[in-house]
């Protein structure tokens, strides 16, 4: 019994025994030590809230009342829309097609009711109907310009598309139906001219054939017939009661189509005055202290808004207003007045400080002092420390990489084409095939019938504009062949031919501060904290309860103070001038970033900086862009040319505009190029031109290897040593030293080359857009209105 006791005395617990925890004293306080510390403070007793969840049928009930209002709200504010007290129903009609006439079709419109009565203002035509109660504004298209028809879709409530019942149908339509879907395209018909003039049975072959070829733009799209005046009433009850479709960048500003004009000249001297526009306001409440958008010409201030007698008056409104319609003409009812404390200020570019001191520029003494210097260094002597003593006053980084505004990518594209005594660069191959037949007996046959023509033909030809064309192609034939490579020039040097560029370790990782070496032009612009917020505090702020807002729907006038006198006489009659009110921040220049692709059938090369005309949203302008990649990332690839596929963004120096917003791309023949969207506005996206420098192997030994042909003396081979080489064969390596004064330099590979191999070197430097925004158009539209003339006599 001995030895079992020692051994249950010697047993040791093992590791998974129970181990408790233990008090934790000293933490806990009494009562006494409680009283002590409170010194006989009370703690709040918290009243209990109510159990506020609902039960099932509570619920259900709660989401019905809602779904109710809601419905009620819709009927109400349509009834609202389309009665004789709120603005006319704007209906724009369009013909598709050079047969079909839009005269005939507002003839029969107007002609189906009796009770009406009918005002006619130019090319528009408003219906007043007491049997119906509505009021409709037509406006007749045939025969305007594209700017018109893009301007009558920017307040248009419906539009009313006329086609023939053959089917045909012109490119130019084709080419104006993308430009008015990619505007917003509102609520819309399509009506069939001479469908009834038809055999029944070749009637529904023919709508066939319509809604195959309209089906590329109204997929779910009914036609109707437009023969007499039945069908037009018809259309019209359709147009009004047609669900309306939401375009996003109207919906949130106050617009007005102007019915009437009127100029008061103020200044003498400058011929400046107030502009009078009266119409129907729309959209969004509008306050007289917010600025005005004039199409063509820019942004104004707002004097005061008033409110004459409506013109579209039905005849009961009349008869009882006639005892006060003297009253009415001697006094206008003022609604608001601009208050200069609280009006949006015309500030649409940042104060300059030239003495603020955000960047350092080195003087044109320390850039010959750091050029000098350079030359000095020799082999053992060219070092990232020698570089930053070369010049006195300025760092390495600003020496090396110094913005120069006189520097433009025209200057590469001429060095790159008076290089071609490169033998290693590909040339063209001129020789002719020899398959080919020397005579064409068919194209001589042609050409003896067609003298005269031929002879009228070389009257119209333009040679300049014809060698700027080839060089344009060749340019852009060079680019797919050989991206980004350009020739080493040899009577410059490479280091003061590509002193802004520099070398990067990797495109995507390496570091570059968005805020370096930037233009003059950036301390004129404008710039969020953060762009997103903004635009969603802007579009979703409701409407303050203000004595100067103007609720929409009242037929108003504005007077939009110092308007120059040429922008009245300057404007097309037959053309809709649409006036909008701009949300805060929208007249201040910035940087802004568009998602454009180009349209198809458009193959002409577009190159970057090159003069184009933007529409987006409600503005119109003219700038030079500059385009880059659309991915993922903190640095983008800049296009030399808009790429024939794929989606690109175009940047811009604009005002500030919030998406959503579509966005025409016009080149100066008003001919489509590329449609797309707003992106953001945002200046410190780095876009970033890449060159190639090439060279060849002149002698391989393993992996070191003697390469030509990339630079042509000494100085540039030192200059450029830090940066990476890469092969088209994926070999990497790196300059080890030059040989020679003629620029052959000794190179070292993680492998052998191939003879046939080809080194590269690539440089990289930021690009910026151009400041040319130019938003009068109204000279350049005049002059072309006037060639026109001369032309058609």
């Amino acid at each position: 019994m001995a030895t079992e006791n020692d051994k249950q005395q010697k047993h040791k617990p093992g590791p998974l025994k129970q181990q408790n925890k233990s008090h934790k004293h000293g933490s806990h306080k009494t009562k006494g030590q409680l009283d002590k510390s409170n010194k006989g403070k009370v703690e709040l007793k918290l009243i209990p809230k109510k159990n506020k969840e609902l039960d099932r049928k509570q619920r259900r009930h709660q989401i019905n009342q809602i779904r109710k209002n809601k419905r009620e709200n819709i009927i109400e504010k349509k009834r609202k829309i389309n009665s004789e007290s709120y603005a006319p129903h704007v209906i724009a009609v369009l013909s598709l097609s050079p047969v079909c006439s839009c005269e005939a079709v507002i003839a029969k419109i107007v002609d189906f009711d009796d009770s009406k009565l009918t005002f006619f203002n130019n090319n528009r035509t408003t219906i007043v109907s007491s049997r119906h109660r509505y009021r409709i504004t037509i406006i007749n298209l045939d025969n305007s310009g594209i700017n018109s028809i893009l301007d009558a879709a920017k307040v248009a409530d419906s539009f009313l598309f006329v086609v023939p019942a053959s089917g045909l149908i012109d490119e130019s339509s084709k080419n104006l139906m993308t430009c008015l879907i990619t505007q917003g395209l509102p609520a819309h018909l399509v009506a069939v001219q001479g469908l009834k003039e038809m055999v029944i049975k070749k009637q529904v072959d023919a709508k066939k054939r319509l809604m195959k070829g309209l089906g590329i733009w109204f997929p779910e799209i009914k036609l109707h017939s437009i023969d007499n005046s039945q069908d037009a009433e018809v259309v019209i009850r359709l147009l009004i009661n047609k669900k309306s479709k939401s375009i996003h960048y109207r919906e949130h500003r106050p617009y007005l189509m102007a019915e009437h004009l009127e100029f008061v000249e103020e200044d003498i001297k400058e011929n400046h005055g107030t502009l009078k526009v009266s119409g129907f306001l729309r959209g969004k409440p509008l306050s007289v202290n917010v600025l005005i958008h004039l199409p063509d010409l820019g942004d104004f201030q707002l004097n005061q808004i008033d409110a004459p007698t409506d013109p579209y008056a039905s005849k009961k409104s009349r008869t009882q207003s006639m005892e006060h319609d003297v009253v009415m003409e001697e006094e206008i009812k003022v609604l608001a007045v601009a208050d200069p404390l609280k009006q949006t200020p015309l500030k649409v570019e940042a104060d300059i400080d030239h003495m603020e001191g955000e960047q350092t520029w080195p003087t044109e003494e320390e850039i010959k002092d750091a050029q000098e210097a350079s030359r000095m260094l020799n082999d053992d002597e060219f070092d990232t420390n020698a570089k930053k003593k070369s010049s006195k006053g300025t760092s390495d980084y600003q020496a090396a990489w110094i913005l120069d505004e006189d520097d433009s990518d025209d200057e590469e594209n001429s060095n790159s084409s008076d290089n071609d005594n490169d033998e290693f660069r590909m040339v063209e191959d001129d020789n002719e095939d020899p398959s080919k037949p020397d005579t064409d007996f068919d194209n001589i046959s042609m050409a003896a019938t067609t003298v005269a023509d031929d002879d009228k033909y070389d009257d119209h030809f333009d040679i300049d504009e014809d060698k700027k064309a080839l060089e344009k192609y060749r340019l852009e034939h060079e680019n797919e062949l050989f991206p980004d490579e350009i020739d080493t020039p040899m009577d410059i040097p490479a280091k003061d031919r590509f002193l802004r560029y520099r070398g990067l370790k990797s495109f995507r990782t390496s570091p570059w501060d968005p805020k370096e070496n930037l233009p003059l032009d950036y301390a004129r612009i404008f710039q969020f904290q953060n762009f997103n917020h903004s635009k969603r505090k802007v579009l979703k702020e409701k409407v303050k309860e203000d004595s100067s807002l103007i609720d929409a729907g009242l037929y108003v006038t504005l007077h939009i103070k110092n308007v120059p006198k040429i922008y009245l006489e300057s404007l097309d009659k037959g053309s809709p001038l649409v006036v909008y009110g701009l949300l805060p921040h929208e007249h201040k220049m910035t940087v802004m970033h568009y998602v454009i692709r180009r349209v198809q059938g458009f193959d002409a090369p577009i190159k970057a900086k090159e003069q184009l005309i933007f529409h987006v949203g409600y503005r119109r302008f003219s700038a030079s862009p500059i385009f880059s990649q659309h991915t993922n990332g903190n640095k983008f690839k800049m296009e030399r040319f808009l790429p024939q596929n794929g989606v690109v963004v175009s940047t811009v120096y604009a005002p500030i505009m919030y998406p959503p917003a579509p966005v025409l791309v016009f080149n100066e023949n008003s001919q489509l190029v590329a449609t797309g969207s707003v992106l953001s506005s945002n200046p410190d996206r780095i876009i970033v031109k890449k060159i190639v420098l090439s060279g060849h192997p002149f002698k391989i030994h393993k992996k070191s290897s003697v390469i030509r042909y990339m630079f042509f003396n000494r100085d540039d081979i030192l200059w450029f040593k830090p940066v990476e080489l890469f092969t088209k064969y994926g070999r990497r390596g790196h300059i080890k030293e030059p040989l020679g004064t003629h620029g052959h330099m000794k190179c070292v590979f993680d492998g052998q080359l191939k003879a046939q191999d080809t080194v590269c070197m690539n440089l990289f430097k930021r690009v910026f857009p151009k400041w040319n925004y130019n938003p009068c158009l109204i000279a350049s539209r005049t002059n072309n209105n006037h060639e026109e003339q001369m032309l058609q006599e």
